[in-house]
């Protein structure tokens, strides 16, 4: 049986044009880039062309892209390290990633005050819902809000929210990973101060991401230890990886135009063979959303035997973010846009790639209808 995989917005397969840009890095290149002899000065040249190609999509100069290990701890880096010293309160919405929600737990009970953002309908965030959340801030540090929710697709109108938060003198950060290779997220078009971005979810290898700040901006450490990454994140580069991540981010911008038309047409033939399917609705259709996630719940079935029943199918999709999985639990960001727990476990997110085709979506969209009718009859 031929499988389908639309689970991109949890991870895209590697590109080959990436393992090639790597490879020599896996066999060869085996120096630290840290090391100051001919292999070292060999991988050091490697991460800073990464650099280089990473700071050109995101509009800034080199210097200002700190390498991590993944989004994830980006996100905990811009938080932590842009509060540092900083007085005031964090302002986010709950809808965000558990990256910047579980962070900003933390945040709260270390005694920073955490305000949320009312989004609109359908998980809709704009410049006036930032200032009615800064408002009741008082005083705020920082703004932090993703560019497209990784569960419903859901677009912020990022330059109204840095616009907002710029005139209550906070700072902007930007969880960038979903929109990467579809939207433009570099820090000028944002309007950030910072921003988040991920390699593996644009054809590049797991494991790496970068923090990338605004000019003169600098963050706290939250870990000690050597002056890699100009002291701000400590640690042995993961080279291969960053090569990888140089090589994918450059990629997915080079084609983002003629990629975000294609899943754009895509993501609308999906989503219309799906809403054939009585009791189908589509969570987010109220708010303007970007191109590569349908996120849809499924009335009169049970959320976890649908996905089995849909893996069993050969169909590879989600009940949200991958960084949940195995969860018993609804998803955080369907129970925040008013779903009942049940509705919010009986929820399917699609999302497509750089490598889904048309008959990807309407195999996918087939063997759902015919998965749906199966859990229904087995629930009656």
């Amino acid at each position: 049986m031929e499988r389908v995989y639309l689970d991109h917005a949890a991870t895209t397969p590697l590109d080959p044009a990436v393992l090639e840009a790597m490879m020599p890095y896996l066999t060869e290149v085996h120096g630290n880039p840290s090391s100051l002899h001919a292999s070292g000065r060999r991988a050091r040249r490697g991460v800073e062309e990464a650099r280089e190609r990473v700071a050109a999509v995101m509009g800034v100069r080199p210097k200002q892209v700190v390498f991590t290990s993944g989004a994830t701890e980006a996100d905990n880096l811009a938080l932590r390290g842009l509060l540092a010293g900083r007085r005031g309160a964090l302002v986010t919405s709950p809808l965000e990633h558990a990256a910047v929600l579980r962070t900003a737990e933390r945040l709260a009970v270390e005694g920073v005050s955490v305000v949320h953002v009312r989004h609109g309908p359908g998980g809709a965030i704009g410049g006036g819902e930032v200032r009615e959340a800064l408002a009741r801030a008082g005083s705020a540090a920082l703004v932090a809000l993703m560019l497209v929710n990784n569960e419903t697709g859901v677009l912020l109108d990022a330059p109204a929210a840095a616009q907002a938060a710029r005139e209550a003198g906070a700072l902007f950060f930007c969880d960038a990973v979903q929109g990467l290779g579809v939207e433009d997220v570099s820090l000028p078009a944002l309007g950030a101060d910072a921003a988040a971005v991920s390699a593996h979810k644009v054809g590049g290898p797991k494991g790496v991401g970068a923090l990338v700040l605004g000019p003169g901006l600098e963050v706290e450490p939250i870990m000690r230890g050597g002056s890699q990454e100009r002291g701000m994140r400590p640690g042995t580069h993961a080279v291969a990886a960053i090569v990888g991540m140089g090589a994918a981010v450059e990629l997915a911008e080079s084609r983002r135009q003629e990629h975000r038309a294609r899943l754009a047409a895509l993501r609308a033939e999906l989503e219309a063979l799906l809403l054939r399917v009585p009791g189908v609705s589509v969570n987010g259709a109220e708010a303007p959303r970007s191109v590569k996630h349908v996120n849809v719940s499924v009335e009169g079935v049970d959320g976890e035997t649908l996905l089995m029943a849909l893996d069993d199918a050969g169909v590879e999709v989600s009940a949200g973010s991958a960084c949940a999985a195995g969860s018993l639990e609804p998803s955080h960001v369907l129970l925040a846009l008013g779903l009942s727990p049940r509705a919010a476990k009986a929820s399917v997110r699609f999302s497509l790639g750089y490598t889904t085709t048309a008959e990807d979506v309407r195999l996918a969209a087939a063997r759902f209808a015919a998965v749906v009718d199966r859990c229904r009859a087995v629930a009656a």
